[in-house]
């Protein structure tokens, strides 16, 4: 990047910025151009942003737009891109508009025909998700459950027959509470990855059975500082393989490579490609033993 990019003019948009989750490294080069060009900053809490501004010598003009005045505040966002700003939406930290403010301003400026430009950055989803070994690659993001017991529990088991991980965001004074509902509602041989004070100094990532999960915490006073992710996996699983399918598999394989022998078996029996290939992979070396 050399020193003329600085003073290109940005397209009159919003671009909302990525920002880090504790470590000031995570942030990007881009992030950092964009903050530099465009003509303000739009900020969840100017004196949060403000710090993050000043540790990389950027000096802008900053407006406040939080949850309770966000639709309100949308306006003045919206008239200073018509008239022709480059104007950065940061959240006090990751990326905005993920369980934090800023949606409501994106789909009032998307609504207002003006554009909206994505720079992408840290997440505490996506930065637990990558330490928390979820195998299947398949989750769905719930973000805050609610802050009653009754209301969570409900949520909660809404979600418990899903075959894939959960993940949510949690506060420290409730997280013992929730870990309690979870117990409760789902079973407690679900593993689970408590994510805590992600990239900062006393980073912790633990998985347990969701049964031990209480003890964990209570085990030290330290457990329960931070922010957290916690990423319910999701429920063990074991597919039978019924007597059909192992009929046509067995046929399959005797002529054909394990890989091509589950696919064509699935397809006539609709069971499951990848068991019926660990099922055939299973089963050929027995049959190519000499006797």
């Amino acid at each position: 990047m050399n020193e003329s990019q600085h003073h290109t003019p940005l397209f009159p948009a919003l671009y909302v910025v990525a920002t880090p989750i504790g470590n000031l490294g995570d942030i990007t080069l881009r992030a950092l151009d964009i903050l530099q060009r465009v003509d303000r900053v739009a900020a969840e809490d100017t004196r949060v942003s403000g710090q993050l501004l000043a540790h990389f010598n950027i000096s802008k003009p900053l407006m406040s737009i939080r949850e309770h005045n966000e639709r309100a505040a949308a306006d003045g966002v919206i008239a200073r891109i018509a008239a022709g700003d480059a104007v950065a939406y940061v959240s006090d930290a990751g990326t905005p508009a993920v369980s934090d403010p800023g949606a409501r301003l994106v789909a009032a400026v998307r609504a207002a025909g003006l554009r909206v430009v994505p720079i992408p950055g840290a997440s505490a989803v996506t930065t637990a998700l990558s330490a928390a070994g979820v195998e299947s690659g398949e989750w769905l993001f719930h973000g805050f459950l609610p802050p009653k017991s009754g209301a969570r529990k409900s949520q909660l088991q809404a979600l418990a027959t899903l075959p894939c991980a959960l993940v949510f965001y949690e506060a420290p004074h409730r997280i013992e509470e929730t870990l309690a509902d979870m117990a409760a509602v789902f079973d407690n041989t679900r593993r689970v990855t408590l994510a805590r004070e992600l990239t900062k100094k006393f980073e912790t990532i633990v998985t347990l059975p969701l049964s031990e999960a209480p003890a964990w915490l209570a085990a030290d006073p330290n457990n329960v500082r931070g922010e957290f992710v916690v990423i319910v996996h999701a429920p063990a699983t074991e597919v039978a393989i019924d007597t059909e399918a192992m009929r046509v598999l067995d046929i399959l394989q005797g002529a054909l490579p394990p890989t091509l022998a589950a696919k064509l078996a699935s397809q006539i029996t609709g069971r499951s490609k990848a068991e019926l290939y660990k099922m055939s992979l299973a089963l050929k070396p027995a049959e190519q033993d000499p006797e």
